[in-house]
């Protein structure tokens, strides 16, 4: 038996800049508690995560009596300007992801550029529900951010 895949089926590359009409350190804030405690579900569910952040802090879903799912480890961190973890994030599979925030003041607020990049086995499910997990993060850390009650 002989399986093969092409290029474009082991790689996932996600983009997306955002303005976060908040300061670079209550952005950052921001990205880490929603990373971490404050993580839900795209449904609005609760989800927390606990995020160390420190360089080589681990990223993980904790459910308690030494249960969970493990997502990344911090590769770099730099306050308030850059969070980067890398590790299988979501994916139960053969896999592995690269997560980059880039944090810098701009008119009128934060800029924050998000890159994530992952290679190796990348079920169509998960590519198709990776983007709707981004969006609701980045909605829930601008929310956070600028002080507002987000709605579900």
């Amino acid at each position: 038996m002989t399986a093969t895949a092409t290029p474009q089926d082991t790689l996932l590359q996600i983009t997306h800049e955002m303005l976060v009409r908040a300061s670079i350190e209550a952005t950052f804030e921001a990205l880490l508690e929603q990373m971490g405690p404050g993580n839900e579900s795209p449904d609005g569910s609760p989800m927390p995560m606990v995020l160390e952040a420190r360089p080589g802090g681990r990223w993980f879903r904790d459910l308690g009596s030494d249960n969970g799912h493990f997502w990344g480890h911090v590769q770099a961190i730099k306050r308030p300007s850059l969070l980067e973890v890398t590790g299988p994030l979501f994916l139960s599979t053969a896999a592995v992801s690269n997560l980059q925030y880039r944090l810098k003041a701009a008119e009128g607020g934060t800029l924050v550029s998000f890159r994530h990049t992952a290679f190796g086995v990348v079920p169509d499910e998960m590519r198709k529900g990776t983007a709707i997990g981004w969006q609701a993060l980045f909605d829930r850390i601008t929310a956070q951010a600028e002080g507002r009650r987000l709605t579900h």
